[in-house]
């Protein structure tokens, strides 16, 4: 059975943040994900997830300088310290939100990164990950990696499903998985039910969106009802992560989700 939750990065944006965690509940979402929590104290989240009994689903880790164009440390040679701090602050965050499942997003390469410069961002890569993954098995917690195509995000690492799978081998940790963003996959690859089929052994998150414009499920090239079909009958137990940006009123573009469970 598909179960949805509600980016409150990009949904109900109406409201301030915390006023984003009633109106998911109201609408009938039972989880929720957001970008980043560090904004405010863990304690003040989890009061709001209490609230509304709401489950947190995932978050990222810490990015770096987001303002400054950091996308993500884990690939970033000489960072790596950085990258540990903020495994640390990430699980201090997931203990008090009861999170099991946190995104280290991969970082930007260099405009002219040449075949030294790629290896060099993979092999960090690789090194931070086996780090934070050991990190997270010892609470029980899930490490994520995801594709992110490169059109939103310029010179992002990790573009492609395969890659994915090539570094979830190389990092050898049971506990580390791939957000599978069907948004992300179409704009990279298409052939999405194909690539999906393939990814699934791997996959530990979902998350979904319009194409092109990431806007409501409903809207654009993607028939999302084959596509999550197809996810439950793969057997996919997880949550499914709503994160798109309404095209006007989060309410106003919640129908799409009556089948799953949304009361708009």
């Amino acid at each position: 059975m598909i179960r949805l939750a509600a980016n409150l990065s990009m949904l109900f944006t109406e409201h301030d943040f915390l006023g984003r965690f009633p109106a998911a509940a109201k609408a009938g979402f039972r989880g929720v994900e957001y970008l980043f929590p560090y904004a405010y104290e863990p304690e003040e989240l989890r009061a709001a997830l209490d609230a509304h009994n709401l489950t947190q689903v995932l978050f990222n880790l810490p990015p770096g300088d987001w303002e400054a164009g950091d996308r993500g440390l884990t690939s970033l040679p000489g960072r790596e310290q950085e990258f540990k701090e903020s495994v640390s602050m990430a699980l201090r965050y997931a203990e008090v939100l009861g999170c099991t499942r946190l995104h280290a997003m991969a970082g930007l390469l260099p405009d002219d990164a040449d075949a030294d410069v790629r290896r060099a961002h993979l092999d960090t890569y690789v090194r931070n990950l086996q780090f934070a993954a050991g990190e997270l098995a010892k609470v029980g917690k899930t490490l994520l990696i995801e594709p992110i195509n490169g059109r939103d995000m310029p010179g992002f690492f990790l573009q492609r499903q395969a890659q994915a799978r090539d570094i979830v081998t190389r990092v050898g940790a049971a506990n580390l998985r791939v957000q599978f963003d069907a948004y992300h996959c179409q704009i990279v690859e298409g052939d999405l039910i194909r690539n999906l089929e393939t990814q699934f052994p791997y996959i530990g998150h979902v998350q979904i969106a319009g194409v092109p414009e990431r806007h409501e499920p409903d809207r654009g090239e993607l028939y999302y009802p084959a596509i999550l079909d197809r996810l439950d009958t793969l057997g996919y137990r997880g949550w499914v992560g709503c994160e798109y940006r309404p095209q006007g009123d989060t309410w106003a573009g919640l129908g799409w989700g009556h089948a799953y469970g949304l009361t708009p």
